[in-house]
């Protein structure tokens, strides 16, 4: 039980460092490297040799530890594992430090963006890394609601004026 909590701990603290863009959009390299980790995780968890009652005794442990941070996301320790929607680039031009600090490689970006049919850089009114490690994008014409950006770090890059632009 012990284990299975470093372990949950572990990951926890892995993906604050690393971004959440590790647990989505996979290419085949990622999905990978998730599953030799789930293959570590695994053998640290029910130990070696493997047997039934240490699986359903590690699973049991990792699932009470998940309610258990599920239910307390709103304590101030915990809230600062779960990562705050931000804003990647603003009005064609990326916010270069949110996207250091988000992990995103500017191709990736690129790739969302013609993925949501965007042709051209001026087309981007925002680009937000979403909390669950998925890209939302507003196209530019299109007045944006201030609430739809509560809680989005950078969002006052979003919401100034554009010269040349009446609000």
């Amino acid at each position: 039980m012990l284990s299975a909590l470093g372990i949950y701990l572990t990951f926890l603290v892995l993906v604050r460092i690393f971004g959440v863009r590790v647990l989505s959009g996979w290419n085949g390299f990622d999905a990978v490297i998730i599953i030799m980790f789930g293959a570590v995780a695994g053998r640290v968890i029910i130990g070696h040799p493997p047997t039934l009652a240490s699986g359903m005794v590690g699973l049991g442990t990792l699932m009470l530890l998940e309610s258990i941070f599920g239910a307390v996301q709103s304590v101030t320790g915990i809230r600062h594992i779960n990562h705050k929607p931000r804003v990647i680039m603003a009005h064609g031009k990326f916010v270069v430090r949110h996207l250091k600090r988000s992990h995103l490689a500017p191709a990736e970006v690129y790739a969302a963006l013609r993925k949501a049919g965007v042709s051209q850089l001026s087309q981007v009114q925002c680009v937000v890394l979403e909390a669950t490690g998925q890209l939302s994008i507003v196209r530019e014409g299109v007045e944006i609601d201030p609430q739809l950006l509560r809680g989005v770090v950078g969002a006052d890059k979003v919401l100034k004026k554009r010269p040349g632009r009446l609000r």
